[in-house]
């Protein structure tokens, strides 16, 4: 990075937003100068890292900056819904609105951004919850077709069961919002071309909706160097940059006087700051220690191709190693908290400064170590007089335990509906079969407990599932026999009524 790069480069918090139902990961920036203004950044698909605009193209934009991240089960969900469940959607809106008061900032303060899926995220935050501004481009209005059609991932994470009717529900999301008037007086700004491959599908039969709202301000780029979805808002990415400092600066490109401005250099940054910390991504405690390194040792010469990292990290599933700002790879850790990781490749010759950190199932972060190591070209060149301590023996793992608390063996349970829990210490997920058969699986929680619904109705009758459970690297639980009979049309006694219902 070059000197002047790194003047105008931006410094990024990043953290996650437990509040809500579903946990929302972020990044954050302050603003220039102590503008009062925030602008919310929704990822595009294929986003690095899932954060929309985080590459520096926003790094002259005076406002604060919140990049929200649309990663949910290994997939896309458009900020909106997993499994038809719609709380994920009032979680992100929950975090914008906690960063919007620690700001001490109003919704006429805030602008949504986004560009493709995150363009039709933008429109859907910014007009149902009432923010002021909108800058969305190329987005798409049939949400559940766009999914069910290219991106079958996101689909399957959003509906859960991909059917016509879920379709048709996430279909209406966004029509039928616009349609409703909501947010009548937001300044609207729509960016696409006809050049756009999803224009006149995705777009074009939806303009009507817009009609009658003053503030809502259509961009029409016909240029014949647009040749595809992806090239629309980069070839308007000038308009885009501009427009974003006007609504920043309180410009919105109407007739009529409006003052702008708004710096505050000393204002008090104690709550959003307050709230940077409680959420960090980084657990700068004791709880999360920061991974030991065993080997390399400190200025240790090495020879390039048997640099080998040997370490322990409590608490943590993987270790993530970096250097220069650059990834190199990552981890498994083992049961007993020991890793070892080598590179694919030679290291080149000369002094090296790695930098690792360990993350737990719910991505949350350790401090970072520092490793500084010499990779030379002979094994025989002299060590330094520091010898490092030989990693003490691995324990034996110790083996994973599942039980079942619900249904209890052989219980006659209430159908068709029927709930499994239990609980599966050290392990991620529990696998469910019959038969053979697959089932499904569900996730474990951090204090070992787990629950899963099938999402389908049980036959009548005696059933024989059987559960496993499985940790982060693929070590597995004996099996483990779920026998019971479901019991439909019909009350059961109290006395074995269904656990699962009762207790949950």
């Amino acid at each position: 990075m070059s000197k002047a790069a790194a003047q105008n480069a931006r410094r990024v918090f990043t953290g996650v937003d437990t509040s809500g139902a579903v946990p929302i990961e972020y990044r954050f920036s302050h603003a220039r100068n102590g503008n009062r203004h925030l602008v919310v950044v929704f990822a595009n698909f294929t986003a690095p890292g899932e954060y929309g605009w985080s590459n520096g193209v926003l790094d002259k934009v005076r406002s604060n900056i919140l990049w929200v991240r649309d990663l949910f089960d290994g997939a896309n969900t458009y900020y909106l819904c997993k499994g038809m469940d719609f709380s994920l959607e009032q979680s992100v809106a929950g975090l914008i609105s906690r960063v919007m008061n620690a700001l001490s900032l109003s919704p006429d303060e805030v602008t949504m951004f986004g560009s493709s899926k995150g363009g039709s995220a933008a429109l859907f935050f910014g007009l149902k919850y009432g923010f002021r501004n909108i800058v969305a481009s190329v987005p798409q209005f049939l949400i559940g077709t766009y999914v069910k059609e290219g991106i079958p991932g996101a689909a399957q994470v959003m509906m859960g069961e991909v059917t016509e009717q879920n379709v048709r529900t996430l279909d209406s999301v966004l029509p039928d919002l616009v349609r409703s008037g909501a947010n009548h007086a937001a300044n609207i700004y729509m960016i696409t071309s006809p050049q756009d491959e999803q224009y006149k599908r995705q777009v074009e039969p939806f303009l009507g909706l817009f009609q009658g709202r003053e503030n809502f301000n259509f961009v029409y780029n016909d240029s014949s160097l647009i040749t595809d979805h992806g090239k629309v808002t980069l070839r308007n990415l000038p308009t885009i940059m501009g427009l974003l400092n006007l609504l920043v600066d309180g410009i919105t490109p109407r007739f009529g006087m409006i003052r702008n401005g708004f710096e505050q250099p000393e204002r008090d940054t104690s709550a959003i700051d307050a709230y940077l910390t409680q959420t960090s991504q980084v657990r700068a405690d004791d709880s999360f220690p920061k991974p030991v390194v065993l080997t390399p040792g400190p200025e240790e010469r090495v020879p390039a191709n048997t640099v080998r990292f040997t370490g322990t990290a409590q608490g943590a599933v993987r270790v993530s190693f970096w250097q220069d700002g650059k990834y190199q790879g990552a981890s498994p850790v083992a049961a007993d908290g020991t890793w070892v990781w080598e590179r694919t490749s030679p290291w080149p010759m000369g002094r090296h400064v790695v930098r690792l950190f360990g993350a737990d199932a719910n991505n949350y972060q350790t401090e970072r170590t520092e490793v500084v190591f010499t990779a030379v070209e002979h094994a025989s060149e002299p060590l330094p007089e520091y010898v490092p301590a030989p990693p003490p023996p691995p324990r034996p793992a110790q083996p994973l335990a599942l039980s079942v608390t619900a249904p209890a063996a052989h219980q006659q349970v209430q159908g068709p509906a029927v709930g499994f829990a239990g609980y599966a210490p050290g392990a991620v997920r529990v696998d469910f079969q019959e038969g053979g058969v697959t089932l499904g699986t569900c996730e474990v929680r951090a204090d070992g407990s787990w629950v899963w619904e099938s999402g389908w109705a049980w036959n009548e009758g005696d059933h024989f599932v059987e559960a496993i459970a499985v940790d982060a690297v693929g070590n597995a639980s004996p099996w483990t026999a779920v026998p019971f009979t479901s019991v439909n049309g019909y009350s059961v006694p109290a006395q074995q009524g269904n656990y699962f219902n009762s207790r949950y």
